[in-house]
């Protein structure tokens, strides 16, 4: 089991950001977390982080129970993250290849020295994800899409149980976007890969590879199933609460409002 939640609430400044979230993951499983802004999609990736600890309910992240386990940086260890929130802490002097190097340590910043083995690593990882070539430039001068991929070559460094890609591709153009998507389904169908949550608000970047999806609205689970019976034109019309129109192209969906 990746990740187990029971019944869990939120409440912060007084008001319910969660409520009643029940979500399951196991091990193989790739899951697709959907939602509008404001629906609560940060709140939870914070909960799983170990960043929030829930108001009600149980949390169990990667065998480990909120409030009875030890937490915190030893939990976050195992999880590869890639969020914008993220991406803003970096010095714009760091080259890709310290970024990702730095991924080992879950350091903002590289301030240990890194062994063979790790640097090893980081150029695996850069060429894998179509980086090496500006492995040495400055993160400042790269485009939003060469810093995406770094940011998940960074998050793949300590080879994790657990990644969470939080809106990637957002700031992309097209192609970029495409040539990210693409990026990630193949990391979604390698040897050893880790259990991915895919968080979004766009229908259309729901890839093959991600069998399970949950629509989080107003910060509860609207429905959490296979990804064949989530993107249904009903269900999704009763989830935005909009007549919508789903077209399938190359495996992957299109939504459009009538």
């Amino acid at each position: 089991m990746v990740l187990e939640l029971k019944g869990v609430g939120l409440q912060r400044n007084g008001s319910w950001i969660l409520q009643d979230i029940d979500w399951t993951i196991k091990s193989g499983e790739n899951w697709v977390l959907l939602g509008l802004n404001g629906a609560g999609k940060t709140a939870l990736l914070h909960m799983l982080c170990g960043y929030y600890f829930p108001t009600k309910g149980e949390v169990t992240v990667l065998g480990r129970r909120f409030g009875k386990d030890i937490m915190g940086d030893e939990l976050r260890r195992q999880i590869g993250i890639v969020s914008s929130t993220i991406q803003e802490r970096f010095y714009d002097s760091d080259s890709a290849y310290q970024i990702v190097l730095s991924g080992g340590f879950a350091s903002i910043g590289l301030y240990e020295t890194p062994t063979d083995a790790m640097r090893d690593r980081a150029k695996e990882l850069l060429k894998e994800l179509g980086c090496y070539g500006y492995a040495n430039r400055s993160f400042y001068t790269l485009s939003q899409g060469e810093r995406q991929r770094v940011m998940i070559a960074r998050a793949l460094m300590a080879d994790p149980k657990l990644l969470i890609l939080d809106e990637p591709t957002n700031g992309l153009d097209f192609l970029a976007k495409e040539q990210l998507l693409s990026s990630i389904e193949q990391i979604s169908q390698s040897k050893g890969n880790p259990t991915i949550i895919y968080v979004t608000h766009h229908v259309d970047e729901i890839l093959p590879s991600f069998q399970k999806t949950l629509l989080l609205k107003e910060g509860r689970v609207f429905k959490a199933n296979k990804t064949s019976e989530i993107l249904t034109e009903q269900v999704l019309m009763n989830f935005f609460g909009v007549e919508v129109s789903l077209n399938w192209l190359h495996e992957r969906p299109t939504l459009l409002k009538k």
